[in-house]
């Protein structure tokens, strides 16, 4: 049975879609002055540019800290001590990120570095999950054919390890960034900026299309993230 639409044209379909009814909704409700003002060139602007900031910062981080703990846990020697950390993980993911926010609030106070910090414990989570699970399931009888073959434990988890798990980290990774972008929306909560400003001040003024455009914008980054990093997925796949 033949798609009726091609994979590729999806996330455009999707795109062109949203315009029409953002376009749809603002000629059945002319925006007045206030929402001019609100959605001004500089105000979109600088709630994305926070938005975007706060994003990147914690990702960079998570990234990193999610990964290289992801295959120091696979190690034979801390086997256990990582199904214990896996098991934190499931339960730490189940965790609300308000409360995440509302919990580092009252220890770090607001600003910026705390809602980055935030995003980065709660994006970490994914990533590192699906590290140590990648590597782990990579099949025994691959790495004792390496051992086999003379190769060390370095060249094993370069050379096979890690890009045999290499879908599924990204995986982790394209989990993070979406809940990253969604989370970040919250961040206005605790003075840390981004496209959130604009939903709360929507919701505070009464302002629909304020709220909707705040939204709008949140999940189309969300939503162009995860397109951009699965193509870049598939080109690393096909050059490896």
């Amino acid at each position: 049975m033949k798609r009726l639409i091609p994979i590729n044209l999806v996330l455009p379909v999707i795109l062109i879609a949203l315009g029409i009814l953002i376009v749809v909704y603002t000629a059945n409700n002319p925006t007045d002055s206030l929402v001019a003002r609100m959605l001004s060139y500089t105000n979109m602007f600088k709630a994305l540019r926070e938005h975007f900031m706060l994003m990147v910062v914690s990702m960079t981080g998570a990234i990193i800290v999610g990964v290289l703990s992801g295959i120091m846990l696979s190690r034979p020697k801390l086997y256990y001590l990582g199904r214990v950390v896996e098991n934190i993980v499931n339960i730490g993911q189940t965790v609300p990120p308000l409360a995440v926010l509302a919990l580092l609030f009252v220890i770090m106070g607001i600003g910026f570095r705390m809602a980055v910090f935030a995003l980065f414990l709660y994006s970490i989570l994914p990533i590192l999950r699906n590290t140590f699970a990648g590597i782990i399931n990579v099949q025994p009888s691959i790495i004792e054919s390496a051992k086999g073959m003379g190769m060390s434990p370095f060249r094993i988890l370069t050379r096979i390890e890690l890009p045999l798990a290499f879908p599924i980290i990204v995986a982790g990774i394209r989990t993070a960034v979406v809940i990253n972008v969604g989370t970040a929306a919250m961040a206005t909560f605790i003075g840390g900026g981004g496209l959130g400003d604009l939903i709360v001040a929507g919701i505070s003024l009464g302002r629909e299309m304020v709220i909707f455009t705040g939204a709008a914008l949140a999940a189309l980054t969300a939503i162009l993230l995860d397109h951009v990093i699965g193509q870049v997925e598939k080109g690393l796949v096909r050059w490896s």
